[in-house]
């Protein structure tokens, strides 16, 4: 998701840090600021959750490509619709919800076969303090088997442990992005982690 590339389609220019009073404005001060027609408002959400958008549309496309796109098309059409957007609800999960549509409705256009390849899960969060080289080893080891555990899932129960344990959204989140709801994000989630907890145990003894 390039904020290049969303200013030039949104007609925005350029992006100012938002802060009042020394602070970062939260997601409900820029969703109203955005709203009266601050421009710079959204773009400084674009950037808060450029990240999360192409990691949650990735989860659905399988594809690089078709993820930004669908990404960059979400916060288009989000910045559209702000005016039907309920004044106290969280913005957070609205967003992944229109991500969420858009990524699966490029997977349909496209005629591609439903998967999670994981690959935006594969880097490491940005701040993590560097660990030592042992730990390293053992912990990208560690880290090889679960995601081999999770490519042998069926596709519904890679999604959700992926957005739950992988992009950390909540279980409301993890319901907004898959277009299911929470009980059903539930139930999947300990169904998948029985089965990881098998695999892996059967990787441990075989």
């Amino acid at each position: 998701m390039h904020l290049l590339e969303y200013g030039n389609r949104s007609g925005v220019r350029g992006v100012e840090k938002a802060t009042v009073e020394g602070r970062p404005l939260d997601d409900g001060e820029l969703v109203a600021r955005s709203r009266r027609g601050d421009e710079h408002a959204f773009e400084e959400l674009v950037l808060r959750y450029s990240d999360l958008a192409f990691r949650t549309a990735y989860l659905a496309t399988a594809n690089a490509a078709d993820a930004e796109d669908a990404a960059l098309e979400a916060f288009l059409k989000a910045r559209q619709a702000l005016g039907r957007f309920h004044e106290n609800a969280p913005f957070r999960p609205w967003l992944l919800r229109i991500v969420g549509n858009e990524a699966r409705n490029r997977r349909r256009a496209a005629g591609r076969r439903e998967g999670l390849e994981l690959k935006a899960a594969r880097a490491g969060r940005p701040g993590d303090a560097a660990p030592s080289p042992e730990a390293a080893v053992l912990a990208a080891e560690r880290r090889a088997e679960l995601l081999s555990a999770l490519e042998r899932l069926e596709p519904d129960f890679r999604q959700v442990v992926a957005c739950r344990y992988l992009l950390e959204l909540d279980v409301a989140e993890t319901a907004a992005a898959l277009g299911i709801p929470e009980g059903t994000v539930k139930s999947r989630l300990s169904r998948a982690l029985e089965r990881l907890r098998q695999q892996m145990e059967a990787a441990v003894h075989g």
